[in-house]
């Protein structure tokens, strides 16, 4: 299940970082960012399992690849970020 997301200010770097987890086997879906959740203009996330978020995070930081921020999805489908 697909229950955490990482958002990203645009596609490129969701894109460099679903490539990056992809080669980590971390199953990861790039999709548009919920228009309640974005903060500026376009805004892209990846959706990934709650117990691979950690890892995702550890290896987008040690390639550099610019993120925002990380949410978890609620059991009633709203979303609280993570403090990291």
């Amino acid at each position: 299940m697909k229950d955490c997301m990482i958002t990203f200010r645009s596609v490129t770097p969701a894109q460099t970082a679903e490539g990056l987890l992809q080669k980590a086997n971390i199953r990861c879906q790039l999709r548009r960012t919920p228009r309640w959740l974005q903060e500026q203009g376009c805004g892209y996330s990846l959706w990934l399992s709650r117990k691979d978020t950690m890892e995702a995070v550890s290896i987008l930081r040690e390639m550099g690849v610019a993120f925002r921020k990380v949410y978890l999805q609620t059991e009633n489908g709203a979303a609280r970020e993570l403090e990291l």
